[in-house]
């Protein structure tokens, strides 16, 4: 039998790096995503999130870049020191690498190709430049390694041709010094790039370089344009021939006048290429931006020049020269509002974009921001202004816990990122799609684990020893009604909304006001203070799309309304029965007085005592059974243990059994079959999952013992069960490499376990 999978929903957040995504002309945005590279279609009108993700590095991907015009050639740098080469398929557009480069000493920090050509340039972390030219196989060759050592390191590169001639090219470098290297390669001469120009007056870092010509001609200049810390963009213009350009030789004396202690040199560099005389020379210096700028974008507009930057000031800025000064002025400024910004980094956008592209077309914009999450304008013709629609987001560490409501209506999931966010399906008319609804908890640990305890209430655990109880709001809950077709009933009873105090952990309830109402917002060093940005006007959630970023990270948190205490170290997993009466908690262990299992009453709150003990070491899973009779620990210690429910009091578990010999490594994960008759399987470091059944001899069973064994590849991280009402029961298992597989059990066929060979489907 042959199962059809396919993936409904990819949600990853974007890497913080200027370099870590680029748009291709034929309409993919691709973006690094933790070592992987996501694949996404910003202007399909179905909203779908990421398409595809493209596995091979073994860190951080810091770099994406498409060759223009190659049908689809993607180049990618990592912290893994390698440059990989994708090509797509003209058939399944599918991605798959055709070559990985391992030249580098270190990280990668920027490539820069130039526009038709098959020659591209790589900046790594060895303070090194590489460049390299790809032949019609697509087969890379390394031509020239230019040492930057000791005087920066290379953060950014940009690359174009220099005139019309063949192998004739200017390359710009900078990074972490003031100042931008300029290298032509001339091939009438040699066959290598030559340092031939040194521009000054930037003050910081420099974060993006970006060539373009000014316009169609042959014999156009060639502008750059380079962003930087010291919160400036500086255009420089590169003219062919042996007088200078207008603006360079009839400089104005008060060019410099307004920025005070500022001396805005014009200084002409002279260099000669293909027997032709070139100069580069300071053009303009754009103000404007109060940060860091990370990155610029070029763009040709009706005839006219458009520039797209991105700053941690939390904007982005279009920039065009005024066509009767000439002065450079921002046309569009898109972003948010200073006053808006917010006073935390939790619920505020501190860190800024970190980068910013154009689409193909240049009717779309998109931007990455701290929170991994992708923000889209798109141009509106009749309004003549940019309108903010539905980007994507996903978590930017590593996804600790997920657990869908009792229902399945929605999705939880919690992050090393120190965010937990509930996921849903967008329903309207005969579209649906998958997005992030709401961002219930924003936390200031680590969290470890989640899990539902009925349609409208979670729990989870962090690095703090303590696990929070979290109710849905009223906002929240009319929104994923309205936009979801989910839950609406007892709304009446939910508080409006919440908020985060500047200085505290804690999500408290608030009313939402009117949007008309002024707010007493407290003083600065108030621990209560409210945070500006955090106050809900009741027309927030008023929206007929899923929340953009903004409102995510603001405005649909959810009031914490417990605090569960016990434990002495990081809480390590947790677990809900499913009639939502019982939490079951552990955390990280090294003994066996802190390895125990404490149990949480959810009526009252209270904890259930004794402790549940049997392990001595941390305790990594904990599931109840289907109906909650059975309560399963696997841990460090390489053992399982059962617990069983009292019959008379059902707050009670008491200890079952135990196998200190379950696997010869760590368990890592375990779940419960949901067939009447006991049945779990356990997983871990050993590459096994097991499967143990009760003994069916006695009514009551005391003993499981084992049945089945699965041998896999590698360490087994994560399994769980389905069943589809029949006798047969399918069974997901997850391995550290990122793979999975779907296996069936047939319990009646003397656990007979069969691999199910599926097809995968994007």
């Amino acid at each position: 039998m042959m199962m059809e999978i396919s993936a409904e929903y990819l949600a990853a957040g974007a890497n913080r790096h200027p370099s870590v995504a680029d748009w291709d002309e034929g309409g993919i945005l691709a973006f690094g995503a933790d070592r992987n590279i996501a694949l996404w279609s910003p202007q399909n009108h179905d909203s779908r999130g990421a398409l595809a993700l493209l596995s091979g590095h073994t860190d951080t991907v810091n770099v994406v870049k498409f060759i223009p015009k190659s049908d689809g050639i993607l180049l990618s740098g990592s912290v893994d020191k390698t440059i990989r080469i994708w090509r797509r398929d003209p058939s399944s557009e599918q991605y798959s690498c055709i070559q990985t480069l391992g030249d580098h000493e270190s990280s990668l920090n920027c490539i820069a190709v130039a526009t038709g050509s098959r020659i591209f340039a790589s900046g790594s972390a060895d303070a090194t430049i590489k460049l390299w030219t790809l032949d019609d196989q697509n087969v890379t060759t390394l031509k020239q390694t230019i040492e930057v050592k000791p005087r920066f390191f290379p953060l950014a590169l940009a690359l174009s041709p220099l005139t019309d001639a063949p192998d004739s090219y200017v390359l710009a470098a900078a990074g972490t010094k003031d100042i931008i290297q300029l290298y032509v390669l001339d091939s009438q001469i040699r066959q290598d790039f030559k340092l031939q120009a040194t521009l000054s007056g930037h003050e910081g870092w420099i974060r993006c370089l970006e060539f373009t010509k000014e316009n169609d001609s042959p014999h156009s200049d060639i502008l750059l344009s380079s962003a930087s810390q010291d919160k400036y963009i500086r255009l420089w213009r590169i003219h062919q021939g042996k007088e200078l350009p207008a603006a360079a030789a009839n400089q104005d004396p008060s060019f410099g006048a307004f920025l005070p202690g500022k001396s805005l040199s014009n200084k002409a560099h002279r260099f000669k290429a293909q027997s032709l005389d070139f100069s580069a020379t300071f053009e303009a210096l754009l103000l404007g931006h109060e940060d860091w700028i990370y990155s610029t974008k070029w763009r040709a507009h009706d005839q006219k020049l458009q520039l797209l930057s991105a700053s941690a000031d939390n904007s982005l800025a279009i920039w065009e020269s005024d066509s009767m000064t000439g002065v450079w002025v921002t046309v569009a400024r898109l972003g948010e509002i200073s006053a808006e910004k917010g006073s935390t980094t939790a619920t505020g956008s501190t860190g800024g974009f970190w980068t910013g592209l154009w689409s193909p077309s240049g009717t779309t914009v998109t931007c990455l921001g701290r929170t991994g999450s992708w923000r889209l304008w798109n141009y509106d013709k009749d309004l003549q202004r940019w309108i903010q629609g539905v980007g994507i987001s996903g978590h930017t560490q590593t996804v600790t816990g997920i657990a869908w409501s009792k229902k399945g209506d929605y999705l939880l999931s919690t992050s090393s990122d120190q965010t937990t966010r509930l996921h849903a399906k967008w329903k309207r008319g005969d579209q649906e799609s998958w997005h992030e609804m709401t961002r219930p908890q924003i936390h200031g640990y680590d969290l470890n684990c989640i899990d539902s305890l009925g349609t409208s209430q979670f729990v989870s655990g962090a690095d703090e020893k303590l696990l929070r109880v979290f109710d849905e709001p009223k906002a929240v809950a009319n929104l994923l009604n309205k936009l979801c077709g989910i839950g609406g009933d007892h709304i009446e009873n939910m508080p409006d909304a919440a908020n985060m105090p500047v200085l505290g952990l804690s999500n408290k309830a608030i009313e939402a006001v009117e949007d008309d109402e002024e707010v007493q917002l407290g003083k600065s060093n108030d621990r209560e203070a409210i945070d500006p940005a955090s106050i809900v006007r009741k027309s927030t959630l008023s929206l007929d799309h899923p929340p953009l970023e903004d409102q995510l990270s603001r405005h649909t948190l959810w009031p914490e309304t417990e605090k569960l205490y016990g434990h002495g170290y990081e809480i390590s997993c947790l677990a809900a029965s499913h009639d939502g009466s019982i939490i079951a908690t552990a955390c990280k262990a090294s003994s066996i007085d802190h390895a125990v299992i404490r149990l949480f009453e959810t009526r009252t709150w209270h904890e259930i005592k004794p402790p549940l003990k049997a392990h001595s070491l941390t305790v990594t899973r904990l599931r109840f059974s289907a109906n909650d009779q059975y309560l399963l620990s696997v841990g460090r210690d390489r053992q399982w243990a059962v617990f069983k429910r009292d019959s008379t009091d059902g707050n009670n578990y008491e200890h079952l059994e135990s196998n200190h010999k379950g696997h010869s490594r760590m368990i890592l994960d375990a779940a419960w079959s949901p067939s009447d008759w006991p049945v779990f399987a356990t997983s871990g470091r050993d590459k096994q999952v097991k499967i143990w059944a009760a003994e069916r001899l006695t009514p009551n069973p005391d003993t499981f013992r084992l049945e089945a064994t699965i041998s896999e590849d590698h360490p087994v991280t994560a399994i769980d069960f389905l069943s589809l009402g029949t006798e047969t029961q399918y069974f997901a298992v997850g391995t550290e490499a990122g793979t999975f597989k779907v296996y069936v059990l047939s319990p009646s066929d003397k656990f007979s376990v069969q691999p199910v060979p599926f097809a995968h489907k994007m």
